[in-house]
């Protein structure tokens, strides 16, 4: 009960908020009827449409990435023996970093002048590489910056459907003459697929969320360029003060991430039922 009124509760007010007229006053929020127009203020605006274009890219670039570096630690880690324990633990430190901490270390390795990466394009031939001041290599590097903080957390889960499969398989696999890469095709992959929906569902409702890690790390900038749809709802809500458009933003990348999920869930599900049958 207390469960579903934390979280239950925070959404039903902003959908309120997101169909109301809002104003703040020393008496807190003023409600003065219902309306659209804040859903209308928003889909208008160039800001909302470049904040989605970038959201969905960003989401469908990192997730893919992870997806496929995940895999390929699990398939390594997978075949290691007594040392397996200890890859595990160091794949964990990434992803147990708190974010704005991980932020704040990728600042300074992108940072001009004296950043890792800075010198290191500098010793290929680039000259006093500003990562962050340009707008293509801000949004790659914040790109690499969430790959490398979140590749683990694929990786564990597709290792757990990777110790799951019955040895027996692949042994009858390599009597059958089957090469490596058949064998997982048509064996690793397809029983590994479930455990793979659950890692890249997960991942796409926290990179379509993206905040903390451009907050810190670039400000959403150089310009707009690295805003993403939780950045945009954030300013417009709480530096701009308009907490209806706010919270339609809010409201309406909810109901997006909401679709696609149920979308790509409906889609896998079709896949898998097609190759059962």
């Amino acid at each position: 009960m207390v469960i579903a009124a934390v979280t239950g509760f925070p959404l039903i007010f902003a959908v309120v908020m997101s169909v109301s007229n809002v104003k703040v006053g020393g008496g807190g929020f003023d409600f003065s009827g219902l309306t659209l127009d804040n859903f209308e203020i928003v889909f208008k605006s160039e800001k909302w449409r470049y904040a989605l274009a970038f959201t969905t890219f960003y989401t469908v670039v990192t997730v893919l990435a992870e997806l496929v570096l995940g895999v390929l630690i699990a398939l390594v880690v997978e075949r290691l023996g007594a040392s397996r324990g200890w890859m595990l633990g160091l794949l964990l430190i990434p992803w147990s970093l708190i974010t704005v901490i991980s932020a704040t270390l990728w600042r300074y390795v992108y940072a001009a002048g004296y950043g890792v990466a800075s010198w290191a394009l500098t010793l290929v031939g680039f000259d006093d590489p500003v990562i962050l001041g340009n707008s293509t290599s801000a949004i790659a590097a914040l790109m690499v910056a969430d790959v490398w903080k979140t590749t683990p957390f694929v990786a564990i889960i597709a290792l757990a459907g990777l110790v799951s499969i019955p040895k027996e398989l692949y042994e009858a696999a390599e009597v059958d003459g089957s090469s490596g890469w058949r064998t997982f095709w048509s064996i690793t992959l397809p029983l590994i697929r479930s455990a793979l929906l659950t890692a890249v569902l997960f991942r796409v409702l926290q990179a379509f969320g993206l905040f903390d890690l451009p907050f810190v790390l670039t400000g959403g900038g150089p310009g707009s360029s690295t805003t993403s749809l939780a950045m945009l709802g954030y300013n417009t809500m709480f530096t701009n003060l308009r907490f209806g458009p706010g919270a339609a933003i809010a409201v309406s990348t909810a109901l997006i991430v909401t679709l696609g999920c149920l979308a790509f869930t409906r889609v896998f599900r079709a896949q898998v039922g097609s190759r059962e049958g």
